[in-house]
């Protein structure tokens, strides 16, 4: 077994590692690891796409990878299932995993939307 090579810095990285105070803002950093071109990940790459489109337009990057093409990607970030969507920044780091098709849910993976208050009941 070859030992891994070293991966190149992702966007998130570069830009932690940027000198202090220079003016670096890349916005929502995304990763969406899919499991090949089936329905399903083609589903989740453009229910993703088209809620980042609609509440990040030019503020956001999204990286898709396959699961079965770039293995050791899959398994430096501890992918365990496809569709997962992950948030690198901003910070906090955030994990969305299963289906993307619920822009509510993708809203509050991304940290953009809180989770609705209970209806209250009337009385």
């Amino acid at each position: 077994m070859q030992p891994l090579a070293p991966m190149p810095p992702s966007d998130a990285q570069q830009a932690l590692n940027a000198a202090p105070g220079a003016a670096i803002d890349p916005g929502y950093v995304l990763t969406l690891y899919v499991a090949s071109l089936t329905p399903r990940s083609a589903m989740a790459i453009q229910s993703v796409k088209e809620v980042c489109e609609k509440y990040l337009s030019g503020q956001y990057s999204l990286e898709v990878v396959d699961i079965y093409e770039r293995p050791s990607l899959a398994k430096h970030d501890k992918i365990l299932a496809a569709p997962t969507l992950i948030k690198r920044l901003p910070l906090p780091l955030r994990r969305l995993i299963g289906d993307m098709a619920d822009e509510h849910r993708v809203l509050i993976g991304l940290d953009l939307r809180t989770r609705l208050e209970p209806q209250e009941t009337q009385i």
